[in-house]
C-alpha cells in the first residue's frame, strides 16, 4: 500500500473551465480566415497543444499555411486568450476546487498543477489561487504532450514526491493515461463512461474529500 503524499492537479477542467475562452478565439480567428468555428469542433481539441490546434481547424478549413503564418495565427489567438483570461475572477473557480486543495494542505499532503497550458501562473493569480500549489509545471516547463507523463513526473520530482505516493486528478483521456504511464494513481472529473481507467471518478472536487482520497491508498495504479 503506497501512502498518497502528494496530488497533482491538471488546470482546466479541474480546476477552472477556461474552454469557453479557448472557443472564443478560435472562433474569431477561424470567423477571420472566413469559415466558422463550432462547439463541436472546439471539443476535439480537449488536451490538444495550441500548434496542433491550429492545424486541425486549418485542415478544416481547406486552408493550408506556412509554418511563419501558422506561428502568427497561432499568437494572435493566444493574445486574444490572454485578454480574456486576464479578466478571470475568483468566481470562475469551480465548486469545491479551492477547498478540497485547501483540504489536502490542511492535511500535510503536498499539491502541484501539472498542466499544458502555458498561461497556468497567469490564471492561478487572477483567480487567486496561486499560493495553494507547492509546484506549478506548466507549457513553459514541458515539452511532450499528455499521455506523456512528463508534466506529471517533474512535478512529482519538484515536489520530492515518488509516483507511486502521487495521485493525478484530470479531466481528459488523455490526462489519465498520462498518469498511468508515470506510475501513478488517478481520479478523473467527470463522466465514468470516458474516464473510466481512472481509480476513482467523480463530477467533481466537490465529490471528493481527503477520506475518500485514503482510500486510494490501497489502489493499484490502474483501476
Amino acid at each position: 500500500m503506497n501512502k498518497i503524499l502528494a496530488c497533482i492537479f491538471d488546470l482546466d477542467g479541474v480546476i477552472v473551465d477556461t474552454a469557453v475562452y479557448h472557443y472564443r478565439a478560435w472562433k474569431r480567428l477561424a470567423n477571420e480566415l472566413g469559415f466558422d468555428f463550432t462547439e463541436h469542433d472546439n471539443e476535439k481539441l480537449k488536451g490538444v497543444s495550441r500548434m496542433a490546434s491550429l492545424d486541425l481547424i486549418l485542415g478544416w478549413g481547406g486552408l493550408a499555411k506556412t509554418q511563419m503564418e501558422k506561428e502568427e495565427l497561432a499568437a494572435r489567438k493566444n493574445a486574444w486568450y490572454v485578454d480574456m483570461i486576464s479578466q478571470m475572477t475568483p468566481a470562475e473557480i469551480l465548486p469545491g476546487a479551492k477547498e478540497f486543495v485547501e483540504a489536502c494542505k490542511s492535511a500535510g499532503i503536498k499539491t502541484a498543477l501539472g498542466s499544458a497550458s502555458k498561461n497556468s501562473a497567469t490564471i492561478l493569480e487572477k483567480v487567486g489561487i496561486d499560493h495553494l500549489f507547492d509546484v506549478v509545471i506548466d507549457g513553459n516547463k514541458v515539452s511532450k504532450p499528455k499521455p506523456d507523463p512528463e508534466v506529471f513526473l517533474k512535478g512529482a520530482e519538484a515536489l520530492g514526491v515518488p509516483p507511486a505516493n502521487c495521485v493525478v486528478f484530470e479531466d481528459a483521456i488523455a490526462g489519465i493515461e498520462a498518469a498511468i504511464n508515470g506510475g501513478m494513481r488517478s481520479v478523473g472529473i467527470g463522466s465514468p463512461d470516458v474516464l473510466g481507467k481512472a481509480n476513482l471518478v467523480v463530477s467533481g472536487l466537490d465529490k471528493i474529500n481527503i477520506e475518500k482520497l485514503k482510500e486510494l491508498e490501497a489502489s493499484d495504479v490502474t483501476a
